[in-house]
């Protein structure tokens, strides 16, 4: 065992010692060491009930005759974080969850990890940080927050930004504003529509490092402590075959998270996660790569913000295993993946019945015959930019507007509520990048405000920043090369024509080659807006989303 090195012989006696300190028995010395990474703290309302997660995994891992050890991960709640300067902290964290768990886990000599995250780059910290430390883990999620209620309606995080976008535009009162407020987010759990987290939580069963039911098992639901107990048991039986991360997220696994990903329309983060995690386990994964598969995977899924069910109630119509039963009719999964139930994706999904067809709409009724998200490319993103189909209306597929250009999130928010966009715009903000940020803000705020002033169907919104899983319309995010290093949206003037192809993966400048060359000439890098502390470090080191910002591996 890994932790043997720790435990066993006389030069090891400084190091027992100090297990002696934390109350270790001599039957707890002979034990397989367990890592449960606890991502609980009480800031985060997808986090506040993981104590509870934990305590069920810890059964677990004693049940199945290992030693289970906690020790903590970090956690940022974005929707908390949305719309001010602490939104630059938000993507930033997935490397430093990865780090720190690195450092923990290789540290302390564990022999196999359990990992307990939920929010949306807890999930992605945690499984690149799976991927490099490579001893048999299991992910087991918070799980998500049940849907709101408003006027009889289910409704969500992203309904109540758009209820202040509505508010602003004179549709709502204050009155009922306040009732989103207080009926939007009536539990704990990771926000209750396909949003960036439970998109991650998902795709984590789809890759096959978690359970089923880990990425749509309601949080307050006693089943998910159930499921912390499984996972507790399951990790020991990969421990026992030796089965590890890097065995399961195989290309192979990755291919069939991007399908499935396509099917479910999953938030855009998507686009820049997997990738990342990817490239931990030694694989590149290329945004193009996104446009193939969608080219023959149906979207069979429109959760909120693309439609009005919730997960939930995915999670009663089947679950993940039943939607990627139902694509895989189409032949579209590599079936002999190993996954961390010890069995292959085929004999995992076998017979799993799809119990709402109006949730997980069968392949032969599909909301569209390609999948959620597309890769666009063109003069605007040479290197591409992302935008969730399935949350697009038909009349914005395709869409030419004038550009309403801002170098910042907050000038664009104020103008969108003061009632300077028009119908027909579009709406570019940039320097809001990995590096130009520092840190690729989300833009749900400006999203939302345009969604609730009745904009959604007319105005577009173009940026090198990103989006929250929550946004929806004609939002497209990641552009790449972003601003900050003399992409052509640092080009872009006021008025100029974008025209956007998203049925044809294209995204434009009506401007010659020749007058965005004379434009570049007079084009000079800004200075910094933040020369200190970790997001300056950030900054240094990122790279593009195109390559899922993911950091140098060399300075």
């Amino acid at each position: 065992m890994k932790s043997d090195s720790v435990k066993k012989g006389l030069d090891r006696a400084p190091q027992r010692s100090l297990f002696n300190a934390l109350g270790f028995t001599e039957e707890d010395m002979q034990k397989p060491l367990v890592g449960i990474v606890s991502s609980y703290n009480e800031i985060v309302p997808g986090h506040m009930n993981i104590d509870k997660i934990v305590e069920a995994v810890k059964i677990g891992v004693a049940m199945a005759g290992g030693m289970p050890v906690v020790f903590p991960a970090i956690a940022v709640c974005d929707g908390i974080a949305m719309g001010h300067v602490g939104m630059k902290y938000s993507l930033v964290t997935r490397e430093l969850i990865a780090d720190s768990t690195e450092a923990m886990a290789i540290a302390h000599a564990f022999d196999a990890l359990v990992m307990v995250p939920n929010c949306d780059k807890n999930v992605p910290g945690l499984l690149m940080a799976a991927a490099r430390i490579n001893v048999p883990t299991v992910f087991v999620s918070g799980g998500p927050m049940l849907a709101g209620r408003v006027g009889g309606e289910k409704t969500s995080l992203s309904s109540m930004f758009e209820a202040v976008g509505a508010y602003h535009g004179g549709i709502i009162d204050e009155e009922k504003l306040l009732e989103f407020e207080h009926k939007a987010c009536p539990t704990c759990g990771s926000c209750s529509g396909m949003y960036t987290a439970n998109s991650m939580n998902c795709l984590t069963e789809v890759l096959g490092m978690g359970l089923r039911g880990n990425g749509t098992i309601p949080a307050v639901y006693s089943e998910r402590l159930k499921l912390a107990r499984h996972a507790g048991m399951a990790v020991m039986e990969l421990l026992k075959k030796d089965i590890r991360p890097r065995d399961i997220m195989t290309k192979e696994a990755f291919i069939n998270a991007l399908t499935i990903d396509m099917a479910l329309g999953c938030s855009t983060n998507s686009m820049l996660h997997l990738p990342a995690i990817a490239h931990e386990c030694g694989i590149e994964l290329s945004p193009e790569v996104a446009n193939d598969i969608s080219k023959k995977t149906p979207n069979l899924c429109h959760l909120a913000p693309a439609g009005h069910s919730y997960i939930e109630e995915l999670n009663e119509a089947g679950g993940i295993y039943a939607v990627m039963n139902e694509i895989n009719k189409l032949g579209l999964l590599n079936t002999d993946c190993i996954t961390c139930t010890g069995k292959t994706v085929g004999e995992n999904i076998k017979g799993v019945e799809n119990k709402n067809p109006d949730i997980i709409r069968p392949v032969s009724n599909p909301y569209s015959k390609t999948g959620g998200i597309a890769v666009l490319k063109g003069n605007l993103a040479p290197d591409s930019c992302v935008v969730k189909r399935s949350a697009v209306v038909p009349e914005m597929l395709k869409h030419e507007g004038p550009a309403r250009v801002f170098d910042c999130e907050e000038d664009a928010v104020e103008a969108i509520n003061g009632g300077k966009i028009n119908p027909g715009d579009v709406v570019v903000i940039r320097y809001e990048g990995p590096k130009g940020g520092p840190g690729m803000r989300e833009m749900l705020t400006p999203t939302s405000a345009i969604a609730g002033r009745g904009l959604g169907e007319t105005v577009a919104l173009v940026t090198d920043g990103r989006f929250s899983g929550a946004s929806r319309g004609a939002s497209i995010g990641h552009v790449s090369p972003e601003a900050a290093v003399g992409g052509n949206i640092a080009l872009i003037e006021e008025g100029d024509i974008i025209k956007i192809d998203i049925d044809n993966n294209s995204i434009n400048i009506d401007v010659s080659d020749e007058v965005l060359a004379e434009r570049r000439k007079n084009w000079k890098p800004r200075e910094p807006k933040i020369t200190t502390g970790y997001l300056s470090r950030y900054a240094s080191l990122v790279t593009s989303g195109n390559k899922g910002a993911v950091l140098e591996s060399k300075i």
